[in-house]
C-alpha cells in the first residue's frame, strides 16, 4: 500500500505519530477510492488517542491552520488540494429516537465496527512500524472486488441505529454501480419507519446525490423496492402501475420517469434539469382520466404538475428560488415542443414557445428529447427528426424576430405619453394586443411598426394622439 501514500502529508504523520508514540491510520472513503482508482480529496485520519491533540502537532509542523470542533471531538486542515479530518478512534451507542450516537473513546476495531460499510471500513496505517499495512477485518476488499454493499455488523442494527444509512447504502450502490447485500435489503425494508427520525434535509442530500449520479435510476429502483420511497416521496410512488378499462392500458408513469431521467442524464449534470425530468409528469395520477373510445388521458398534467412543484419544493426542503422557478417551467412547458415535433410547425408557434420559454429553450428541448421513450424504433426515428426541424426553425425564427427573453418595443410609459392617460386597463389592452400581434406574426418586432399598431389600436377603443412616445 506504500505506493498509495506518495503524498507528504502521510510521511509527515507517519514521523509525526512515532515521534508522539500514537496510532494513526488512514481510514474509510480515501482507502476505498484507492481500489476504485477514484481521486479523492479528502482524507479521514483515525487516532488511538487525542486526535485533536494530534491534529494540532500535524498544524504545526505543516505551519496550516486547523479548525477544531470540541463538541465532535474531530479537527480538520487543509493541506495543498487536500482536506484532513483527525478524530479519535471511538465506539457508539444510540437511543431509539434519535440518531446522535454515545461516543466513547475505543480501539481501532472499534471505529471500524461503526462504520456504516465494509468498504468504508478499511484502514492502512500510518506509524513508522507498521507503515502502509491494510487493515481490513470485515473483507471489505472481497466485497469491493464483488461490487456489493454490506455492513460491517448487522444491518437491522446498523439501520435502526441510524437510518440515513439505509439512503447511503442506495447512494454508493447508484453511485458505484455496486449491488446491496440481499441481508441488507431485507433490513431496510423491515427499518423504513425509522426513517421519520431523519431530517428532510438529509434525506433530501442524499436523494441529490443518487439524481446527479451517472444512471439514477439505479436508486430510485432500490428505494422503491425497499419502500423507503413511499416514505420520502409518495408523490412519486403515485406514479407507479397500470390500469385497464376495456383492454386498454397506460405506460407505467413511474418507469416512464425513470427513464427519461437516465436519458436527460446522458446530456446534462444539471440538478434542476435532472429534477425537471423526475417532475415532468407528476400531475398524472391526479389528471388520469378514461375517455370512452379514446382510452386513457392526463389532460393538463403539465399546468396541475406546475402548481405542485412549489409545495414539493417546500416538503422536501429543495431551494424556493430561481431553480424551484426552472423546474416549474419546464413542468409547464414539456409538451410544448413534442407537439410541435408532431405537427406542422408555424412561425407564430414556434415565436410563442421563444417568448415563454426564453434562455432555458435549450433546457426544454433536452427535457422533450429524454421524454421519448418509446421502444418503437420508427416513432423514435421520426420524433428526432421533427426534433430537428423544430430546432432549426427556433434558430430561424430568433434571429430574425429576437423573440428570446423577448422586451415588448412600444412601453407603458410610451403608451400613456402617447394618448396623454393615466395607467390602467388601458394600457393593458394595448400592451397585450401588441405582445399577441408580435407573436402571431402581424407585424415585426420592431419599435416603429409597434408604435404604428399602438396607435391605431388606441383610435378603436377611443383614444387620441396628443404626444410623442
Amino acid at each position: 500500500m506504500r505506493q498509495h501514500l506518495q503524498n507528504p502529508i502521510f510521511s509527515t504523520i507517519s514521523k509525526l505519530a512515532g515521534e508522539h508514540n500514537v496510532q494513526a491510520y488512514a481510514i474509510g472513503g480515501f482507502v476505498r477510492d484507492i481500489f476504485l482508482n477514484r481521486p479523492s480529496k479528502d482524507i479521514d485520519i483515525v487516532v488511538l488517542g487525542n486526535g485533536i491533540e494530534f491534529a494540532e502537532a500535524v498544524a504545526r509542523k505543516l505551519n496550516v491552520k486547523l479548525s477544531v470542533f470540541k463538541n465532535f471531538g474531530t479537527a480538520s486542515l487543509k493541506y495543498r488540494d487536500l482536506e484532513i479530518e483527525f478524530v479519535g478512534a471511538r465506539k457508539e451507542s444510540y437511543r431509539r429516537d434519535s440518531r446522535k450516537p454515545i461516543v466513547e473513546n475505543g480501539t481501532l476495531d472499534d471505529d471500524q465496527k461503526r462504520r456504516d460499510f465494509t468498504i468504508n471500513a478499511l484502514a492502512i496505517s500510518l506509524h513508522p512500524d507498521t507503515y502502509g499495512e491494510l487493515l481490513d477485518p470485515f473483507d471489505g476488499i472481497i466485497d469491493l472486488e464483488n461490487k456489493l454493499i454490506r455492513t460491517p455488523l448487522n444491518p437491522v442494527e446498523t439501520f435502526s441505529d441510524d437510518p440515513l444509512r439505509m439512503m447511503r447504502a442506495i447512494r454508493f450502490a447508484t453511485q458505484l454501480n455496486f449491488k446491496i447485500d440481499e441481508v441488507a435489503i431485507a433490513a431496510i425494508k423491515n427499518n423504513v419507519d425509522r426513517i421519520s427520525i431523519i431530517s428532510q434535509e438529509r434525506i433530501t442530500e442524499e436523494m441529490n446525490k443518487i439524481i446527479l449520479s451517472a444512471k439514477p435510476s439505479i436508486g430510485f429502483n432500490y428505494l422503491f423496492d425497499t419502500g423507503l420511497l413511499h416514505k420520502i416521496f409518495p408523490q412519486m410512488t403515485a406514479l407507479y402501475g397500470v390500469d385497464y378499462i376495456d383492454g386498454k392500458g397506460h405506460k407505467d408513469n413511474f418507469y416512464h420517469t425513470l427513464q427519461v431521467l437516465d436519458n436527460i442524464c446522458e446530456t446534462t449534470e444539471d440538478l434542476w434539469l435532472r429534477w425537471a425530468a423526475i417532475l415532468h409528469d407528476i400531475a398524472k395520477p391526479a389528471t388520469k382520466r378514461f375517455e370512452p373510445g379514446h382510452g386513457w388521458t392526463f389532460h393538463g398534467h403539465e399546468d396541475k404538475g406546475a402548481r405542485m412543484v412549489p409545495k414539493l419544493f417546500t416538503q422536501l426542503k429543495l431551494p424556493l428560488n430561481e431553480k424551484m422557478k426552472f423546474v416549474q417551467k419546464m413542468v409547464q412547458l414539456h409538451l410544448r415542443p413534442i407537439v410541435l415535433a408532431q405537427s406542422i410547425v408555424t412561425d407564430s408557434a414556434v415565436r410563442r414557445l421563444l417568448f415563454e420559454a426564453g434562455e432555458d429553450i435549450e433546457s426544454l428541448m433536452l427535457l422533450c428529447k429524454a421524454d421519448i421513450t418509446t421502444k418503437n424504433e420508427y416513432k423514435v426515428k421520426k420524433y428526432r427528426n421533427n426534433f430537428e426541424l423544430v430546432q432549426q426553425k427556433l434558430k430561424d425564427v430568433e434571429e430574425r424576430d429576437s423573440i428570446r427573453n423577448w422586451q415588448p418595443p412600444v412601453t407603458g410609459t410610451d403608451i400613456m405619453e402617447l394618448f396623454g392617460i393615466k395607467e390602467g386597463r388601458e394600457v393593458g389592452i394595448i400592451k397585450n394586443h401588441i405582445r399577441e400581434a408580435i407573436l402571431e406574426g402581424e407585424i415585426p418586432n420592431s419599435r416603429e411598426e409597434a408604435i404604428q399598431y399602438t396607435i391605431a389600436k388606441g383610435e378603436e377603443i377611443g383614444l387620441k394622439v396628443v404626444g410623442k412616445p
